[in-house]
């Protein structure tokens, strides 16, 4: 960007008041440039983008520039505007003369950085307590993960296959002037090369493809799913993964999705309708009634459940900020009550895939365990860990269990 957009001073303030929301007042930080980007209708698409950029940014490394700061944080706008001036300056910039900037040179910044980055947390602008879980978990190549977790995600779309093939797809992004690239792990990827608003083409509004991250579209495919099936997507929220199954299932059989926010399932019918998708119904979880009446019944279910999200972080980097142990202690009190509740549903010799978008074991392969061994009538399959380090995409866990044939 020139410079004249990247230093207005309006688009400084505009980032500084969104890191005010997100910190301060403990809002969302996706809601928050949403909301941001909607302010001025002078701005144009560079005035946009460098506010979403350096308010994410801010965000992902707010630790690290505090610390090179030598302060707490804080949320007035003048110390916020000075932080934006230490990432800014982090990256190479020459900035102009403003009295929040004072003495804000590269070399500065980049010796502070160089001082403070002795602490690993510090250095990789994460909690302790998160580099402590992190270190248990992947010891010596935790660091790696880190530094992976901490690069900002790449657009990917899922070609919907009820539609058009990836091959095909990337034909008529192009015609609208989109170069994508195709994903070998990932059957259905394409990676956009440039940003921008690619739910506003032909494309997207005809059906043809949906945003969804590599990694997660390797989870609907897991699940062995087989056209006629009978198909339980338990904990669908907006339906990502339905849709999925749906194409993978060419229509055919039934696909019950589930979700106790009955409003996510309101975008799933209305994204199934401009998929195409017609095998999909859906089904408030009102109480545990809900779930008992599916005993036995589903060939295959998905158990995509709740989680810290720390494979996400690279498009949700507020996450890290946000989490707690205490919160990790619930929600996999909450995971594993899902997990024996809801495998009833499955018949016998059916399988489930127990998924999270998470990177930690006590999350993943940990539950699983447990599950096992305290009985469950089921076998495990096959399993696979999707890092951010390893494959580029955002980080999940899978596994495939079988239900034991009765007798």
């Amino acid at each position: 960007m020139e410079n004249k957009v990247r230093y207005h001073r309006v688009l400084v303030l505009a980032v500084a008041e969104g890191l005010s929301a997100i910190f301060g007042d403990g809002q969302y930080a996706d809601k928050v440039v949403e909301k941001l980007l909607r302010k001025d209708a002078r701005w144009g698409a560079r005035d946009r983008a460098f506010i979403a950029e350096q308010t994410y940014n801010a965000v992902r490394w707010w630790r690290l520039w505090w610390a090179v700061a030598d302060e707490k944080p804080t949320y007035s706008e003048a110390k916020l505007v000075r932080l934006v001036g230490i990432q800014l300056a982090a990256s190479g910039a020459t900035l102009p003369d403003w009295a929040e900037w004072s003495g804000l040179t590269t070399d500065w910044v980049h010796g502070r950085v160089t001082a403070v980055s002795g602490v690993r947390a510090v250095q990789h602008a994460i909690p302790d307590w998160l580099d402590e879980q992190g270190l248990a978990a992947f010891g010596a190549d935790w660091a790696t993960e880190m530094a992976a977790l901490n690069r900002p995600a790449d657009v990917i779309l899922r070609a919907n296959r009820l539609r058009i093939l990836a091959t095909d797809l990337a034909q008529k992004l192009h015609a609208e002037g989109w170069e994508t690239s195709l994903i070998e792990a990932a059957a259905d990827a394409l990676r956009v090369v440039k940003r921008g608003n690619i739910t506003a083409t032909t494309a997207y509004k005809s059906g043809l493809f949906e945003v969804q991250d590599a990694g997660s579209q390797l989870i609907a495919p897991f699940l062995r799913a087989e056209p006629g099936m009978s198909v339980v997507d338990a904990c669908s929220g907006a339906g990502g993964k339905s849709l999925h199954l749906a194409a993978l299932m060419q229509n055919k059989g039934k696909i019950l999705a589930l979700d106790v926010a009955d409003n996510k399932l309101t975008i799933l019918r209305e994204r199934a309708k401009r998929n195409g998708a017609t095998n999909i119904e859906t089904r408030h979880i009102g109480s545990h009634k809900t779930i008992e009446r599916l005993a036995d019944s589903a060939d295959r279910l998905l158990l995509d459940v709740p989680c810290s999200g720390l494979g996400v972080l690279r498009r949700n980097p507020d996450a890290k900020w946000k989490l707690s142990p205490e919160f990790l202690i619930q929600v996999q009190a909450t995971q594993y009550d899902i997990l024996q509740r809801y495998s009833r549903a499955v018949k016998a010799e059916g399988m489930m895939v127990y998924a999270t978008c998470s990177i930690l074991p006590d999350e993943n392969q940990h539950q699983v365990k447990r599950f096992l061994e305290a009985g469950a009538p089921f076998k495990l399959i096959d399993e696979q860990s999707i890092t951010s380090a390893k494959f580029g995409f955002d980080g999940f866990y899978m596994a495939l269990l079988q239900k034991k044939s009765k007798g």
